[in-house]
């Protein structure tokens, strides 16, 4: 593959072997990263060679993602081990926290090191959500149900992550655990202050950011106190606050722009430029398969090579993972399932 600057889009495929007309449009400049979800997935095998031949028909390279947190967000079964929710390690944590905090690095370890296996490069995790007790999309997604545990539990599954080669994506940005509505069927409404939201949802993303957080996932989440855009699509969130404030240098990815959560910032096309325009480095567009192809044609953008170096750092490591300190990773995380 010859290096080139990556494009801003992250699209999706229709099943578990490519399409002629997929091989097509992977070509495209505009591509620069592809989600996989559970219908993109048969077994290990399968997988692999799906990501190998994707990596074939783009030419360059790009990066392959998948949300695997564990507990009902976890794309990949079959073949790959059952990781418990997060909240189950915030439940160990409670009651002995150096155990908690182990079994998380042992989570992010094994979820990356099973991934890295199949030439996957990134999963969105860990959420850095703090449970409020109204979101039940977040529920036990979340580590737990204090910023400080939150950021020691998703600390320590990040630094699996890396010891495996992966990158860690903190989602999702500023907060979605204090709203009871569901981004991907309307907006949901958070009515607290920046002052509210710094003492509480702010607090991981901060402390993780301190520890070398790579990337951020934004929210499909207003905050009207703060500012009339969702935090997806706005300066104030992801230059002000993110970048300036936090001192943020990774990448920022969007959330899903097909989301009902984003469905007021007008079409695919206009949810797309102003999520770039707000500061976003990579946007994901999916479950529209001929509108999401469409963006790579109608939306403008520059090659930069700030945003080239900061989703290029995401490319999995070449780290091969010790086979027995995986199988022992295996054993202790099937015992909390």
């Amino acid at each position: 593959m010859t290096e080139s600057v990556a494009g801003p889009f992250m699209l999706d495929l229709e099943g578990p072997e490519l399409t002629a007309e997929e091989r097509e449009w992977l070509g495209h400049p505009g591509v620069g990263g592809i989600i996989l979800f559970a219908r993109n997935y048969v077994e290990p095998a399968q997988v692999r060679d799906l990501i190998v031949q994707i990596r074939q028909a783009v030419g360059r390279p790009l990066l392959i993602a998948v949300d695997q947190e564990g507990g009902r967000v976890q794309r990949f079964q079959r073949g790959f081990t059952r990781l418990p929710p997060a909240a189950r390690y915030g439940e160990v944590y409670a009651d002995d926290p150096a155990r908690g905090l182990a079994l998380a690095e042992q989570a992010g370890f094994l979820m990356a090191a099973e991934l890295r296996a199949v030439g996957v490069d990134l999963s969105f995790a860990p959420v850095l959500d703090v449970d409020s007790g109204v979101s039940e999309v977040i529920g036990d997604r979340a580590f737990a149900t204090e910023p400080a545990a939150v950021a020691a539990l998703a600390d320590a599954f990040a630094c699996g992550m890396r010891r495996a080669g992966m990158a860690a994506v903190g989602k999702h940005f500023p907060g979605h655990g204090g709203v009871a509505a569901d981004s991907h069927q309307e907006l949901p409404v958070d009515r607290r202050s920046l002052a509210q939201l710094e003492m509480r949802d702010l607090l991981p993303f901060q402390r993780l950011i301190e520890a070398g957080l790579e990337a951020v996932m934004c929210a499909h989440v207003v905050y009207p106190q703060i500012d009339p855009l969702p935090a997806g699509f706005s300066r104030f969130w992801l230059q002000t606050v993110l970048r300036q404030r936090l001192g943020f240098g990774g990448a920022v990815f969007s959330d899903d722009l097909a989301m009902a959560g984003a469905a007021g910032m007008g079409d695919l096309q206009a949810r797309a430029e102003v999520a770039l325009a707000g500061g976003c480095d990579m946007l994901l567009a999916c479950n529209c398969p001929q509108e999401s192809v469409a963006l790579l044609d109608r939306v403008a953008w520059r090659p930069e090579p700030a945003r080239h170096r900061r989703l290029a750092a995401l490319r999995a490591r070449p780290v091969t993972p010790d086979p027995a300190r995986v199988e022992a990773a295996r054993r202790q995380l099937t015992a909390q399932a």
